[in-house]
């Protein structure tokens, strides 16, 4: 058999099923300019996704094949390969809106083979008793957690193939019945290069050994590193969730468990998202919406709302494409019920900027902070940022590497509104907002306005 293997979210060769499959292959990766052109010419996530498609492609010519890189739009990629008399095309994938429709318009070009190793569990692995999705998380965590007992999670080994001929060299790129070569760097496709200091996925694999036995009770910690830095590796395939599972379970004398929670909880999200495809852009439930309000919306992103554990996230964010998760909560829920803003605005600016950005996760983590989605946080439940950070950052170490403007004031004011307001600090602005009082705003607004309706499926 013929097979394109379109590699996306699967930038490895251990344990791919793709290369599980034999016969005369074509490995491809499209670097697709329907999310490239919307993108910043300096955009982490370009430099590295790069940096690791050069790694897949050295990987695949140490195992006797090569990987053809492309650059244009799937359907026009798909059109230039239709000529070669594939019988299918490979693929493992994702659930977003944009993804299943460029997913159905190659199936009607090609025969479209997709497989489903981006989670632990297809989409219809875990249901009710009635076949239908779970909408609540620990329903669902118990039933997978039963079926993954059972689960094959064997590393999946590489078939023998034939490798098609082709011109492997460079970049393609494609304009319908244009095609060019470019040169294989990052410049060619419009991007400048960002360096990073990443250890590799089985490094902070095997880190993790070390941080399991404190991941429970110190997750939530600022100045604790015992997360795994995983996200990013599971987000392009670097590592498969196989692969993390099998150790995990190799190490069952640590404890792994909440580890594993983690994991089946993106899965659930990803599961949400494919079930009720709408919540992608619309509240589960809940008829208000949030307040536009633009001035408000820009504090935000320069990280000038005078909340220090705020300024701090978005600020890491900024700088490095990352923020705690810890984090990320006291954040959306700022930006939701203090700041009183839409989640769409929040999530789009979170996705614009984390590397390791999961339609999935990203849209249901809003939408539970905002308490509009699928097991959500109740609406009435307003994270307080001072309580956070006093608890998870009490000496506010976290707080002064990303503000130094605050580097000469004691911690414990950094947790305490009334000085916050009371006190001119140099090159910082005092809280933009009264949180007692904005929480408050935010209830009444939910209780009055909302409606508790679910849409239909």
């Amino acid at each position: 058999m013929k097979r394109i293997l379109w590699f996306r979210r699967d930038l490895r060769v251990k344990d791919n099923p793709l290369l599980a499959l034999g016969g005369e292959v074509l490995p491809i990766f499209i670097f697709d300019t329907n999310i490239l052109d919307t993108l910043p010419k300096d955009d982490r996530r370009m430099s590295f996704i790069f940096w690791h498609v050069e790694i897949l492609k050295a990987e695949l010519l140490a195992c006797g094949l090569e990987l053809k890189v492309f650059y244009g739009k799937p359907e026009d990629v798909f059109d230039s390969l239709a000529r070669g008399e594939f019988d299918e095309v490979v693929a493992t994938g994702d659930y977003d809106a944009y993804a299943k429709e460029r997913d159905l318009n190659i199936s009607h070009k090609l025969h479209f083979h997709y497989i489903q190793d981006t989670y632990i569990f297809k989409h219809n692995e875990v249901l009710k008793d009635d076949k239908s999705p779970y909408l609540v998380f620990t329903p669902f965590y118990k039933k997978a957690r039963i079926a993954l007992e059972s689960k094959n999670i064997d590393e999946l080994l590489m078939a023998e193939h034939t490798l098609v001929e082709e011109n492997y060299e460079g970049i393609t790129r494609v304009e319908k019945e244009k095609v060019t070569k470019l040169p294989f760097a990052i410049a060619s496709i419009g991007f400048e290069k960002v360096n990073f200091h990443m250890p590799s996925p089985r490094n902070k694999l095997e880190a993790l050994k070390e941080k399991l036995s404190n991941y429970k009770e110190q997750r939530d910690y600022l100045s604790s590193d015992v997360t795994s830095h995983l996200s990013v590796d599971l987000r392009f395939g670097t590592i498969g969730i196989r692969e993390i599972l099998r150790f995990l379970f190799a190490n069952k004398n640590l404890e792994i468990e909440p580890f594993i929670r983690q994991l089946i909880f993106r899965d659930f999200y990803a599961y949400e998202l494919f079930h009720m495809p709408r919540i992608e852009s619309e509240n589960y439930k809940y008829s208000f919406n949030g307040i536009e309000d633009v001035e408000k919306y820009k504090a935000f992103c320069e990280a000038k709302t005078g909340f220090p554990i705020v300024d701090a996230g978005v600020r890491e964010l900024l700088q490095k494409g990352n923020m705690h998760n810890r984090v990320r909560m006291v954040v959306a829920s700022f930006f939701t019920k203090d700041l009183l803003l839409p989640w769409q605005w929040g999530e789009k600016f979170f996705a614009q900027h984390l590397l390791d950005y999961d339609k999935a996760s990203n849209v249901l983590s809003w939408q539970w902070s905002a308490g509009t989605g699928v097991d959500p946080q109740p609406y009435f439940r307003v994270f307080n940022p001072y309580l956070q950070s006093k608890k998870f950052d009490k000496e506010a170490l976290y707080i002064k590497q990303y503000v130094p403007e605050l580097q000469h004031v004691e911690s414990k004011y950094l947790h305490d509104e009334n000085y916050l307001f009371s006190t001119h600090i140099p090159n910082y602005p005092e809280p933009i907002v009264h949180h007692k009082e904005a929480a408050k705003e935010a209830v009444i607004f939910f209780r009055n306005k909302n409606n508790q309706n679910p849409f239909k499926q």
